[in-house]
C-alpha cells in the first residue's frame, strides 16, 4: 500500500465526502416532482422515502464487512458510481414500485460510500499524524449546499427533472474519475471474523453518534416549527434558524481540525457538547427571534466537531476492527436521523415541542458526561 500521507489521498478523500453530500442533496429538490408525477399522497410518499433509509442501513452493515476484508477503495468507487447512475432514475420512475426500487438502490449507494469514505478518512488521518476528520466532514456539508443549490437553480431555469439529474450526475462522475486512482489501494484490510457485534467502547460511541445525528435531524425537521410555535418568527421566516445552524456547523468543521489539534479530542467533546447545550437553553428560553437565532448558531458550532471526533475514536479503539466500528457508528447515526425526528414528534404530541427539545438537551448532556470515557485508551479484547 502506498503512503496514506499524500496530497493525492487527501484530495480523493475530500472528493468522496463532497460527492456523498452532493448526491443526497440533489434528491431533496426532486421530492415534490416525484410526488406530483406519481400522484401519491403524503402517506404513500413517506413509505417510498423509507426505501432510501432501508437501502442505506442495509448497505452500511454490509459495507463494514466488505471494507474490513477487501479495503474501502472498491466500496467508495462502487458507491460513488452508484449515486451517479441511479440519480437520473429517480427523475423518471413512473410508478411507486419503480421509485421505491430506485430509492433502495440510491440509499444503498449512499450508505456504502458513507461508511467506506469514513474508513478511508481515518486511515489518511492516522498517516498524517494530525486531525483531518473535521475538514473531511465539512466537504460533505459543502457538497450538500452545492447539490441542493445547483439542482434548485436548474429547476428554476425550467430544465426538466431528467436533464437536471443528468447534469449533476456528470459532475459526480467527473469527481469520481478524479478520486478513483488517488484512493488507497488497500485500507484497513482485516483478517478474522467478517461480523462482530458492537461491544465495549464501540457501543458507547455508536450511542453518542446516534444522539449527535439525532440533534442534526431534529434541527432540520423541527427547528422551524419550534420558533414559529413560540411566536418568535412568521412561517415565511421559519427556515432562517436552520440556515444559521447549517452555516455554523460548516464553519465549525472547516476550522475544527486546527481546534482539535490544539485542545484534543476530550476537550472538544466536552466543550462542544456544552456549547450545544447552552445553545439549546438559549433557543428554548429566547424572548425574541434574534436571541433564538443565536441559539441555533451555538448548537451548530458546538455540535460541528462531535461526529468527526467519534469517528476518530473508532479508529483508535482496539476492541473491534476499525471498519466494523466505523460501520456501527455510521449505522447508529443514520438510525438517529431516520427514527429520531419521529421520536421527537411523539414526545411533542405528549408534552409539547419545547419538552422534546429539552429532552434533546439532556441527551446531549450524555456526550459531556462520557467525554472522558470515550477518549480513554482502550485495551484490546477478543473478538
Amino acid at each position: 500500500m502506498s503512503s496514506a500521507d499524500r496530497p493525492a489521498t487527501r484530495l480523493a478523500t475530500r472528493l468522496a465526502f463532497l460527492v456523498a453530500g452532493f448526491g443526497i442533496a440533489c434528491w431533496a429538490p426532486l421530492v415534490p416532482f416525484a410526488k406530483a408525477r406519481l400522484a401519491v399522497d403524503d402517506g404513500v410518499l413517506g413509505l417510498l422515502l423509507l426505501s432510501l433509509g432501508i437501502g442505506s442501513v442495509v448497505a452500511m452493515l454490509l459495507t463494514g464487512v466488505l471494507s474490513a476484508r477487501y479495503g474501502s477503495r472498491p466500496v467508495i468507487v462502487a458507491g460513488g458510481l452508484g449515486l451517479t447512475l441511479v440519480l437520473p432514475l429517480l427523475a423518471i420512475a413512473s410508478s411507486p414500485l419503480s421509485l421505491s426500487l430506485a430509492l433502495l438502490a440510491f440509499g444503498a449507494a449512499l450508505g456504502s460510500i458513507d461508511v467506506a469514505m469514513n474508513i478511508h478518512a481515518v486511515e489518511v488521518e492516522r498517516a498524517a499524524g494530525r486531525p483531518l476528520m473535521s475538514g473531511f466532514h465539512a466537504l460533505f456539508s459543502i457538497g450538500g449546499f452545492a447539490g441542493s443549490a445547483l439542482m434548485t437553480a436548474l429547476l428554476s431555469l425550467q430544465f426538466g427533472a431528467l436533464a437536471c439529474t443528468l447534469i449533476c450526475s456528470v459532475l459526480m462522475l467527473i469527481a469520481m474519475l478524479v478520486t478513483w486512482p488517488r484512493l488507497l489501494r488497500s485500507v484497513q484490510v482485516q483478517e478474522g471474523p467478517l461480523f462482530v457485534l458492537p461491544h465495549g467502547s464501540v457501543l458507547l460511541l455508536a450511542l453518542l453518534g446516534a444522539i449527535t445525528f439525532l440533534v442534526e435531524g431534529a434541527m432540520l425537521d423541527w427547528g422551524a416549527l419550534l420558533v414559529i410555535g413560540a411566536g418568535l418568527v412568521s412561517e415565511a421566516q421559519g427556515g432562517v434558524g436552520y440556515i444559521v445552524f447549517s452555516i455554523a456547523m460548516t464553519i465549525g468543521r472547516l476550522g475544527g481540525d486546527a481546534v482539535v489539534a490544539r485542545i484534543g479530542d476530550r476537550t472538544t467533546l466536552l466543550w462542544g457538547s456544552l456549547i450545544a447545550i447552552a445553545g439549546f437553553v438559549v433557543l428554548l428560553t429566547a424572548p425574541v427571534a434574534a436571541v433564538a437565532i443565536g441559539g441555533f448558531l451555538l448548537i451548530g458550532l458546538g455540535a460541528s466537531n462531535l461526529v468527526p471526533v467519534l469517528f476518530r475514536r473508532a479508529a483508535q479503539q482496539k476492541v473491534m476492527p476499525t471498519g466494523l466500528a466505523v460501520a456501527a457508528i455510521t449505522t447508529a447515526g443514520y438510525a438517529g436521523v431516520l427514527l429520531g425526528p419521529a421520536g421527537v414528534g411523539f414526545v411533542a404530541q405528549l408534552g409539547g415541542l419545547p419538552m422534546a427539545f429539552w429532552l434533546l438537551t439532556a441527551l446531549m448532556g450524555l456526550v459531556t458526561l462520557t467525554a472522558q470515557i470515550v477518549t480513554a485508551e482502550q485495551r484490546p479484547t477478543g473478538f
